[in-house]
């Protein structure tokens, strides 16, 4: 198999939307009719709902794994599951509904290739289901399927499925977010199963795939391997202390291929001392390669001796990119401590930290208006276009062009912890 299609048979797809619509069982419903359930894990969960007293087996507890979720009966950790059909794998990944739990949604979006949006056919459209749009086009998936469950409780009216349709593209045209991405709507029961992976009986109105056929069908091609050559420099590796005498002046330069492709003896600078140099050698493990492209994790050689150190970039001498040590970028705030002017944070940014203080706050989004509102400080959950002045400079695109590279979180530096989430605008 070429590495295209290494890459275009995995697909990465995440559910989200409001609170109780439906995602775990979905995702339950979807592994047992694709007959992946572990035998003893199935067993587990027929025990777990006969105990609840249900006469039918609870397809959410598949995903809902902490005892806390179980026993709520709601999802608060993002959920991971692997699971394959004839055609290519999959990795579902289960976000939390509840707005407390926003920040592991951004956590599952950023690295899926289509997020499946569901809403409850009895509610329609509602603010966390905004969110969670808007969150979508922000880190830029590209395929969205907008999943009306529980269409068993309103009898499967057409009717009341078109109306929720028109209301959500109403709000998609809003945000934008047809833009350069795809939409499909698709009725479903995950209760019943009807339109998930088999049509069923009761959806007879609907001519489209079912779910599951939309997503063999969806590509997960990644597009970063067409963008210029961004190469972060994870670790240098100097193996002073080998018997091999012929490695002692051996200097390899390892990390991951954020997107482009490198050959030997192509012209590189290295960020941010802009020093010169040509590849001599591309090795990934034991393995000499003439050429390497995205997403795979080599160690690269150069022809001539340059200090380069864990943070800098290497990129092609012929691209256009200059260190910065400011960057205005959308933020989504994680913390349940806000955003202050008068703390220092780190920026991560690939391999590359640096210490910034917030320089101005341009405006925040309100999800339910999309108005942009003038605020002094972010709380949780909060959407916010805002400005950072860093200590040491990066090396960044803009994320609606490169998202490896165009995407950063922000550190508390007294906890370590992880407070925020951007976009570089």
């Amino acid at each position: 198999m070429s590495q295209e299609n290494i890459q275009d048979s995995l697909l990465r797809f995440m559910t989200c939307g409001s609170v109780d619509d439906g995602k775990s069982t979905l995702i339950g419903r979807l592994l047992f009719d694709t007959k992946t359930i572990l035998t003893d894990t199935l067993t587990q969960i027929e025990k777990t709902s006969k105990k609840r007293g249900m006469t039918a087996v609870d397809l959410s507890l598949i995903t809902d794994g902490l005892q806390a979720e179980r026993e709520q009966g709601i999802t608060i950790d993002v959920a991971y599951r692997y699971f394959s059909t004839g055609t290519r794998k999959y990795i579902i990944a289960d976000a939390p509904g509840h707005e407390q739990y926003t920040r592991n949604m951004v956590t599952a979006a950023s690295t899926a290739h289509l997020a499946i949006i569901l809403i409850d056919a009895r509610k329609g459209v509602l603010t966390q289901t905004r969110r969670h749009s808007f969150l979508a086009k922000l880190v830029g998936i590209p395929h969205i399927v907008v999943a009306i469950n529980k269409m068993d409780l309103i009898d499967y009216d057409e009717s009341k499925y078109k109306a929720i349709c028109e209301s959500y593209k109403a709000f998609a045209k809003e945000i934008k977010l047809s833009e350069n991405r795809t939409i499909e709507f698709v009725p479903m029961s995950a209760l019943n199963g009807d339109m998930i992976v088999d049509r069923g009986e009761s959806i007879k109105w609907y001519k489209g795939p079912t779910l599951l056929d939309i997503l063999e069908k969806t590509t997960a091609d990644y597009a970063g391997k067409d963008k210029d050559f961004r190469f972060p420099v994870q670790f240098v590796c100097r193996p002073h202390a080998s018997d091999d005498h012929n490695l002692h002046d051996y200097r390899g330069f390892m990390g991951r291929i954020e997107s482009g492709s490198i050959s030997v003896g192509d012209e590189i600078t290295v960020l941010p001392s802009q020093y010169k140099s040509k590849i001599k050698s591309i090795q990934l493990g034991d393995t000499e390669l003439k050429k390497a492209i995205s997403e795979q994790s080599v160690t690269i050689l150069l022809e001539d001796e340059i200090d380069i150190s864990r943070g800098d970039m290497i990129i092609k001498s012929d691209d256009a990119i200059e260190p910065t040590r400011s960057i205005n970028a959308m933020v989504c705030w994680l913390s349940e401590t806000p955003m202050a002017s008068s703390r220092t944070y780190l920026i991560r940014h690939t391999s590359r930290e640096s210490k910034a203080k917030l320089d101005k706050i341009d405006f925040k989004v309100n999800i339910e208006t999309l108005a942009h509102e003038s605020i002094s400080n972010l709380s949780m959950n909060d959407i916010a276009q805002v400005t950072f002045k860093l200590a040491q400079p990066i090396m960044a695109d803009p994320y609606q062009n490169n998202r490896s590279t165009g995407a950063f979180i922000i550190i508390d530096e007294s906890t370590y912890h992880t407070v925020g989430a951007g976009m570089i605008a």
